[in-house]
């Protein structure tokens, strides 16, 4: 229920906001989206399902928005709040920005903290080994460490003795190398918070803390590891949890990627083989009467295992590969492949069952102090190791010994050439669609769900997102649906130009035009973003007018020569001293990238960035929308097009006075029927069609 209280604390934060801000501009589209999260947080719209849909515009201040909505609603109702994103930068904006500014201006007596994956942390335990004088730390690295890296351990070891340091890699001032991080990472199987020695491993620690704060600030990825866990693991109870998802749009691809696995074939028998060799000496620091049986299960599922792994691996040898991979069709695998799919299966849950109950066992006696922990914790950290290897390959082969639905999508399943081991093959499984996931390990557990982004919609429509994410769309189901648009004018601010082209992005001739006419496009004296769809074709048009550019005086700086940042402190330098910047990137540059003012006022689209369906996945889904009738070009490519489009556009006007120009050269955005479709889902720009 929307009681007076919470009213009471949303207005007053309000007011108190425009009080602390110097330039704050009212907006009645941010006053709208904190209206609607409450109202429907407090059932007014539906009494089971609270869960709102918004895109919201660049320029609304929607991280706020949520804030002043959520919180005081959470609080009210004891309840936590989880509030994912998708990318760093967003995270730290709320962390140390956003939440702070809010925790200013309201009533509601809250704390924050942001939560992080086990593998940001180290483990005290085995950072005291590899700092031990008896050489413990050579034997925890692969070769023979370097000087600086045992000296960094060392001073890592004192600060978090300390307690100047809290075993977070992201807290430690310098960059960690990857070798040196991978001997002292937390790891669930040896740093285990039940044994006294990692009850203050600073892993245990932040999971502790966690339970205390209001709020958790967490991405969708970590999200998605406890959902599947089973919730409430990692992250509090869905039940008890409001979840607000900020960047949402990427939100189903997380998930895909969440329940998709892959393991190597030759690779697998390979480090299968060195287990083997290694159980009796795990299985001896356990009780030899409870964990023989455990130890024969695993050599019996390995030397299973080893044979069936090798004979699928020369198999795939055989197969009609188109470049590097092999997919099946429809998902469907030869009767062959299929029958050895479900032994694989059954023997590589056999064996990660059995190595994990040795692991318990050496722990339980590590616990009653029956084994030392010099012997035990380095066994420990090995054995995880393989436990985790073990875990995904029974995870690959579940997935492909799963039978064909009678509803519904396919899995992707396919074979790939491996990269890394010569005549070895990966193979690879992928859930087609993970909406229903999504609704049964969220939305239908969760106490609200708030899902935001600025590019929610695909051609001005929620249904594409809605699919993918698994949520109803049919009013009697109670999910409510917003689009608020930024509060810039437009036509006033901005000015969108299609100028006529000869030739279409696919015709060989566009390079060479797009060289050609480029130079009518770019503005003398300011900050210009030349945005293209393939790095082949940036640094085809970079090598061909980089001279030219340079002899009138133009600094061109394109995406990958020198790192993200430096490219862009140099771009603001050249801005602010008026000279002609022009940046040229990729899709990373299209999303995420924020120059307000006069660091970006031209922003040139070379090509509607349309997917080529060319990875196994996504060849897999077209072949499912076409055998239900459908059209995936329409369905999908356009579809994903419009949301890319939208966000390159979005590149332009950040704050309120910005002004300038875009240019799209992709004559089809005119020509085409879909066109209009894709120019008319772009905000309402000022237009000038040279066609």
């Amino acid at each position: 229920m929307l009681t007076s209280k919470i009213q009471q604390s949303i207005r007053q934060s309000y007011q108190n906001l425009q009080n602390q801000l110097e330039n704050f501009v009212p907006r009645r589209a941010q006053n709208y989206l904190v209206s609607e999260i409450a109202k429907t947080l407090c059932g007014q719209y539906h009494k089971s399902t609270r869960m709102i849909v918004a895109e919201a515009g660049t320029g609304i201040g929607k991280s706020l928005s949520y804030l002043m909505a959520t919180i005081p609603v959470a609080i009210q109702n004891n309840r936590k709040v989880v509030i994912s994103t998708a990318t760093v930068a967003l995270q730290e904006q709320l962390l140390d920005k956003d939440l702070p500014l809010f925790r200013r201006i309201t009533d509601q007596n809250f704390s924050f903290i942001i939560a992080k994956g086990r593998q940001r942390y180290c483990c005290a335990e085995k950072l005291a080994v590899a700092c031990g004088a008896d050489g413990g730390q050579i034997a925890m690295f692969e070769s023979k460490p370097k000087k600086a890296d045992i000296e960094q351990l060392q001073l890592m070891y004192e600060k978090l003795a300390q307690g100047k340091w809290d075993g977070d890699r992201d807290s430690w001032p310098k960059p960690i190398d990857d070798v040196v991080w991978q001997t002292i990472v937390s790891e669930k199987h040896s740093c285990n918070n039940s044994l006294p020695a990692h009850r203050g491993c600073p892993f245990a620690k932040a999971r502790s803390e966690l339970d205390k704060n209001d709020v958790i600030i967490a991405n969708h990825s970590l999200v998605m590891a406890d959902a599947d866990l089973g919730g409430g693991v990692i992250l509090p109870d869905p039940e008890n949890t409001i979840f607000i998802f900020d960047e949402a749009h990427h939100l189903p691809h997380v998930a895909r990627d969440h329940a998709s696995a892959a393991a190597t074939l030759k690779g697998a028998a390979s480090w299968l083989e060195r287990l083997n060799q290694s159980a009796s000496k795990f299985s001896g620091l356990a009780d030899e009467k409870r964990v023989s049986r455990f130890r024969n299960e695993l050599q019996d599922s390995i030397q299973q295992l080893i044979p069936l792994l090798n004979e699928v691996n020369t198999y795939c040898s055989g197969l009609p590969f188109e470049e590097e991979s092999c997919r099946f069709e429809n998902g469907e695998l030869p009767n062959w492949l299929e029958e050895q799919s479900k032994a694989l299966k059954q023997f590589s849950q056999k064996g990660a069952q059995a190595s994990a109950k040795i692991a318990d066992l050496i722990s339980e006696r590590l616990k009653d102090g029956e084994v030392s922990a010099k012997l035990a914790e380095p066994a420990l950290a090995e054995l995880g190791f393989y436990i985790q290897r073990f875990d995904n390959l029974a995870a690959v082969w579940r997935l492909m010994a799963e039978p064909k639905k009678e509803k519904g999508a396919p899995l992707a399943r396919w074979v790939e050439k491996s990269k890394e081991r010569e005549g070895d093959h990966v193979i690879s499984v992928a859930p087609l669609e993970v909406g229903w996931q999504l609704d049964q390990h969220l939305w239908s557990r969760c106490v609200g769900a708030v899902l935001v982004s600025a590019t929610m919609r695909a051609l001005n429509s929620f249904a594409f997102f809605c699919n993918q994410a698994g949520i109803s769309q049919k009013s009697e189901d109670g999910v409510q649906f917003l689009a608020l648009a930024s509060p810039f004018n437009y036509a006033e601010q901005a000015e969108l130009v299609v100028p006529k082209m000869r030739n279409e992005p696919q015709a060989p001739q566009f390079t060479e035009e797009l060289t050609e006419k480029l130079f009518s496009f770019i503005q003398d004296g300011k900050s210009n973003l030349v945005l293209f769809s393939s790095y082949w074709q940036m640094n085809k048009v970079a090598d061909d007018v980089r001279s030219k550019f340079a002899l009138k005086g133009w600094h061109l700086q394109v995406q990958g020569e020198k790192s993200r940042t430096e490219i862009l402190n140099k771009h603001k330098t050249l801005t602010q001293c008026q000279k002609t910047s022009v940046l040229f990137g990729t899709g990373s540059f299209s999303e995420g990238l924020d120059l307000p003012g006069e660091l970006l006022e031209n922003l040139i689209i070379t090509k509607i960035p349309f997917a080529v369906p060319t990875s196994p996945i996504e060849q897999a889904h077209a072949e499912y929308i076409e055998s239900k009738g459908g059209n995936p070009f329409l369905q999908i490519t356009v579809p994903e097009a419009s949301k890319k489009l939208i966000q390159s556009a979005g590149r332009l006007l950040r704050k309120e006075r910005d002004c300038g120009t875009l240019y799209i050269l992709d004559r089809r955005i005119v020509t085409k029927r879909y066109g209009k479709s894709l120019l008319d889902s772009l905000p309402p720009f000022k237009r000038t069609i040279e066609y």
